[in-house]
């Protein structure tokens, strides 16, 4: 309902008819394009949605609401103009395509979220829109509110607030623009904007006051809701940094503190030298639980091992720090490496927080040159010898925390001066295909690598060959590779 205020004020120029068309036409094809992108949000991927998802789709509801608001204002504008004539430029132009607009329930639903009011104070005359009854849930015959009325539909917090409006402004003149929600007969709870002005008389006493009403209770729901998703998708985040930033520091002080070559046993006759990486996923939020270590033992025999925990983050982490832990533990009190496995296993099995690992763990004689070792479901350490390598012969062995009792063979390797062993877990080499496939691609790719081992003058140099070749490609988990040269 128009103000009796504008109707001293000059008619400003209307707008032209082909103007607002084409805003209703932007209006739609915005409209089209967010409905296909809320379909894309909407596919129901059989997972979860995470906080991601959920505050996408709110900001795709979000702005659902504010397009059908424009779309259904645009409407009104248009209904208010002047009809085409024969004259217009803008009736015989075709119109330009366009996705269709709300249906006559939609576009009926935009309308009654929009009602008016004017409340006469000279008169004690109140009239109200239709639309105005539809969104206060009241029955036209029951007839509109006055002003005095108006707070007993109003919820209880905000009737103050209305109430500082009101006379603010009756009594200074001051325009109307706040919200408030009010409780319909029925009990539902619905948010509502009010704009409004006082209409003076001639002798600037207030005549009566209007005032426009929209209802924006969806439109609140839907800011809400990414506020909602959206601070749950900060938390997620922060909590996810956290962790990840405990998993690092937790691998960081776990994993061998040496950076280059390292030389076991020290001062005995025959000695191995050592070096090993660790290299991170494609995505370097996910660290893993794999690990490289290499010991020297009480009775100068060297512990070497590498492994593979399920799983990301701290829980992986911190699982292979306690794997790794009781692995060297048991190691120095004279374990040899099949019944070291076994602990492993039954360690793992029993677990508060049971997981499957993989590992291989050598125990290496520097008298006899000879390497003892077991397995547990990992990738056999690789010999190179004279230019050319192969696998060692795997013995027996499951999985860590596959099954309870489950027994671990080992097998004894006789070693040669110059001799070099590769051991790694199975991320080290990209996968191209899948199950057994895949480790015996790997194995293949590492064993191609011979020639330049035999030319590398320390382990190293093995180690940067192993990365300039595996270390850039994106791959899906970290690994780790341990490289031992038998010296003369």
């Amino acid at each position: 309902m128009p103000s009796p205020l504008f109707a001293d004020h000059s008619a400003d120029r209307p707008p032209e008819r082909e103007t607002v068309e084409a805003l209703i036409t932007q209006a739609r094809r915005l409209r089209g394009g967010l409905d296909a992108v809320r379909r894309e949000s909407a596919v129901d991927t059989g997972l979860a949605a995470g906080p991601q998802l959920r505050w996408q789709r709110a900001l795709c509801d979000l702005a659902v609401h504010h397009l059908d608001d424009l779309g259904g204002h645009l409407d009104q504008l248009r209904e208010g103009l002047p009809p085409a004539t024969e004259d217009d430029p803008a009736a015989e132009a075709e119109p330009s395509p366009a996705p269709p607009g709300p249906g006559p329930h939609e576009r009926g639903s935009l309308l009654r979220r929009v009602g008016s009011a004017e409340w006469n104070l000279l008169t004690d005359e109140v009239s109200w829109s239709d639309e105005l009854f539809a969104m206060f849930g009241r029955d036209p015959s029951d007839g509109p509110l006055t002003l005095d009325e108006l707070p007993s539909l109003v919820h209880p917090e905000d009737q103050d607030g209305l109430a500082t409006m009101v006379t603010d402004c009756l009594v200074d003149g001051r325009p109307i623009d706040g919200e408030f929600r009010i409780v319909r007969p029925d009990e539902s709870l619905r948010t509502v904007h009010m704009v409004g002005e006082p209409v003076l008389d001639a002798d600037g006493s207030t005549a009566c006051m209007w005032a426009v009403l929209r209802d924006v209770s969806e439109l609140r729901r839907s800011q809400q809701a990414v506020h909602e998703t959206r601070d749950s998708l900060h938390r997620e985040r922060q909590i996810a940094q956290t962790e990840h930033r405990l998993a690092v520091e937790l691998q960081e002080a776990v994993l061998p503190p040496w950076r280059g070559s390292l030389r076991f046993p020290h001062g005995g006759p025959v000695a191995l030298d050592l070096a090993g990486r660790y290299l991170p996923a494609g995505t370097r939020a996910l660290i893993g639980g794999d690990w490289y270590d290499a010991l020297q033992l009480p009775d100068g025999s060297t512990l070497l091992s590498v492994g593979d925990l399920t799983g990301h983050g701290v829980t992986a982490t911190s699982g292979m720090a306690m794997v790794l832990g009781a692995l060297r533990g048991m190691a120095v009190a004279g374990q040899r490496p099949g019944p070291l496995m076994g602990f492993l296993n039954q360690l793992l099995d029993s677990a508060a927080q049971p997981a499957l690992g993989s590992a291989v763990c050598g125990r290496f004689d520097p008298v006899a040159r000879t390497l003892e070792w077991a397995q547990a479901g990992h990738p056999a350490p690789l010999l190179f010898r004279g230019g050319t390598g192969r696998a060692l012969d795997p013995p027996e062995g499951v999985l860590l925390g596959a099954t309870s009792g489950a027994a671990y063979t080992q097998h004894t390797e006789q070693l040669e001066p110059g001799d070099l062993l590769v051991l790694h877990t199975d991320g080290l080499v990209p996968r191209r295909a899948q199950g057994v496939d895949a480790a015996h691609e790997g194995a293949e790719r590492l064993l191609a690598l011979a020639p330049r081992f035999a030319a590398a003058r320390s382990a190293q140099d093995s180690v940067r060959i192993v990365v300039e070749e595996f270390g850039t490609a994106e791959r899906e988990d970290d690994a780790c590779v341990l490289v031992a040269r038998v010296g003369g």
